[in-house]
């Protein structure tokens, strides 16, 4: 009778330490293109333990062509960039600042001009004083700049007080006509800012030194680019924790660069390595690459034709090896996200309408079958919420 009484209590005591292991749902903001007519940013609950997406999201807020997120540190803040321009309803390239609360409600604060036609990236300096913005330009006029916009003491963009221009490759008459910044970022130091051009076959370095001219905190690095093989079009970078390796997709060519980063944060080409098959003769589209949390795999996305997620292993010495080749079910995918967990890959296919999501094993780094394909209007970015 005892023992039947010791393990009642017993099994009565385990039953709060087994809901408590349960992991909560997280949130994932949503940004799209909203040629469609749709809200633009939506906010969807995931579930950790099982993958799961919501079908349909708890909140969404009218914006016009939110395709970049940038999540504020503290988490109180969301930056989105309008990638508005020629054709679009709104044609002023605009960023915009969202407060957001405890409860992870999104509500607009304010806009102001990005002084460029389709800002398409954005990044805040290490500090938070302020945003840079990718304005990529798809027309040949202005064409592609960098913009700096300074952060008032309550978070909210100011006006611009820098912009850099670029100049052209023209290797590619159609597509590299005028300058198209596609990204802009940090090294994990945060003392180099960096700036890719499609349009101009570089990646431009800035050393960060707002001490020197708060209006103008952007000058050029002693090695002020990198040049890439003509035509090649460089489009999204990462780098390693370390900093001293980085990874460059080169859309034009699907492949994906290998650079080196010495102590001054100036960039070496090692190696290119293809995104596509062997033999594969269609069109290419590099786009999105992201590193796993521990660093030990690269993804990266090839679209145009190929539509194709490439896994590589990262070798100590920074080197890739590839794992292996996913589809990513349906065309212009055109942004994806690993989870909190690392047990599931995210991925937004614009072309498509969808967000898919994918078994990941952490430990191979492997893709694994579709569990789920949530329709949303041309999603474009994707960014998870700490609970």
């Amino acid at each position: 009778m005892f023992n039947l009484i010791k393990a009642t209590m017993l099994t009565i005591a385990a039953l709060p330490l087994a809901a408590a292991a349960a992991p909560a749902p997280v949130d994932l903001l949503v940004g799209s293109y909203t040629d469609s007519g749709s809200p633009g940013l939506y906010a969807y609950r995931f579930d950790t333990g099982n993958g799961r997406l919501d079908a349909q999201p708890w909140q969404t807020l009218r914006l016009d062509n939110p395709s970049w997120l940038v999540l504020a540190p503290d988490q109180a803040r969301v930056y989105a960039v309008s990638e508005n321009g020629p054709g679009a309803r709104d044609t002023v390239g605009r960023a915009g600042m969202l407060a957001l609360d405890a409860q992870h409600r999104l509500t607009l604060q304010g806009q102001v001009s990005t002084l460029g036609d389709h800002p398409t990236h954005a990044s805040l300096t290490p500090d938070g004083r302020y945003l840079l913005v990718a304005n990529y330009s798809v027309d040949t006029h202005p064409g592609g700049s960098l913009a700096v916009l300074p952060i008032d003491a309550q978070g909210r963009l100011q006006p611009v007080t820098q912009l850099l221009t670029y100049q052209a490759s023209h290797v590619d008459p159609e597509r590299q006509r005028s300058a198209h910044v596609h990204w802009v970022g940090f090294s994990p130091d945060g003392r180099t800012a960096y700036a890719t051009d499609l349009g101009g076959d570089r990646v431009y370095a800035y050393r960060y030194a707002p001490q020197d001219n708060p209006e103008r905190p952007l000058q050029p690095a002693a090695t002020p680019f990198l040049a890439l093989p003509p035509g090649s079009g460089p489009r999204h970078l990462a780098f390693d924790a370390s900093g001293r390796h980085a990874y460059l997709t080169l859309e034009m060519a699907g492949q994906v660069a290998v650079l080196d980063v010495d102590a001054q944060g100036a960039l070496r080409l090692r190696e290119v390595v293809d995104l596509f098959a062997p033999g594969f003769t269609g069109g290419n589209g590099g786009g999105a690459l992201h590193l796993s949390a521990d660093g030990r795999f690269l993804y990266a996305i090839n679209r145009g034709g190929d539509d194709h997620l490439a896994v590589f292993a990262v070798g100590a010495d920074g080197g890739l090896t590839l794992v292996q080749r996913r589809a990513t079910e349906g065309r212009q995918a055109r942004e994806f996200a690993i989870d909190p967990s690392g047990r599931f890959l995210l991925i937004a296919v614009q072309g498509a309408n969808r967000i898919v999501v994918l078994a990941r094993d952490p430990r191979t780094g492997k893709l694994g079958k579709t569990l789920q394909a949530v329709e949303v209007a041309a999603p474009s970015d994707l960014k998870f919420l700490r609970p």
